[in-house]
């Protein structure tokens, strides 16, 4: 089975697009393993598949795969590329778009051919919305909990963007031990379902650095729900104003949100690399 495909990154945090419109094809979870390996296959962190709406008031449907091949709830910088994906290969008109995920629906505005703004919709602020299980209190805010583990004990603030996030401030995110306490804190046991942990560095109330080891991924060069998560918590804390300039590893994002309930948008970049086939 031979099967089309388009390489894209969102601040090189990277993804296979697949057109499921066009293919009528139903991927195994090995074929899935497969297009993400980056030694024997294709190589991403994230495949993202587009797909009929489920609803007549949505443009389309969008999932998402991590490369370890699960299926999770959400991706910011992905959102932006098959926003740009399925206005480019011209399956829609519209530039702004209603699309359904398995967390819920988003928007997606495309706003040039290199920008991409997307309506989170509202951070959840409540632990057990990612979920998490724990039977100590909160430490200073609600969604603040003093968590214990094999290096140590990490302050972590708690926020769903729909998949689950752990943000942790640190004074320098150069220095912050992202390569071990990220993978201790992702298969932590408070996380049943695992977490994606933020490191976030303060540099001001409008400037972010953040680094995010992904759930099922490891670290990656940006995190698009991660920047939104962080964001989120610093403006809860009243440490942020309510817009931001996150700068990742691969580049920038502006986040804005009024609190409260409103809804979240991010805004920032996404390139298309290629077009392939592979046989399957």
């Amino acid at each position: 089975m031979q099967l089309r495909f388009t390489k894209m990154h969102g601040l090189g945090n990277d993804f296979v697009v697949i057109d499921l419109l066009s293919q009528n094809i139903e991927l195994s979870q090995q074929q899935i393993l497969h297009v993400t390996d980056r030694q024997r296959g294709i190589g991403c962190d994230q495949l993202l598949l587009v797909e009929a709406p489920r609803s007549v008031d949505t443009d389309f449907h969008y999932r998402i795969y991590n490369s370890d091949g699960n299926e999770v709830e959400q991706c910011g910088n992905g959102a932006r590329c098959f926003g740009k994906f399925v206005f480019d290969k011209r399956l829609t008109g519209k530039k702004n778009l209603r699309v359904s995920t398995k967390c819920g629906e988003i928007i997606i505005q495309i706003q040039d051919a290199k920008t991409v703004s997307v309506n989170m919709g509202t951070p959840i602020l409540e632990p057990t919305a990612l979920p998490f299980v724990s039977d100590q209190p909160p430490s200073g805010h609600h969604n603040t909990f003093l968590l214990q583990h094999d290096l140590g004990v990490s302050e972590v603030n708690l926020v769903s963007m729909g998949n689950p996030h752990a943000v942790i401030i640190v004074d320098d995110i150069h220095t912050a031990d992202v390569d071990t306490l990220g993978p201790v804190l992702e298969g932590h046991a408070s996380f049943p379902k695992r977490v994606n942990v933020g490191f976030m560095q303060i540099i001001n109330r409008d400037t972010i650095k953040l680094r995010v080891y992904e759930r099922g991924v490891g670290e990656t060069q940006a995190c698009g729900s991660g920047a939104c998560a962080a964001v989120a918590v610093g403006i809860h804390r009243g440490l942020l104003s309510d817009k931001v300039s996150a700068h990742l590893l691969g580049g920038e994002l502006t986040i804005q949100w009024s609190g409260n309930d409103a809804s979240l948008l991010m805004t920032g970049g996404a390139t298309k690399v290629f077009d392939g086939k592979i046989n399957l």
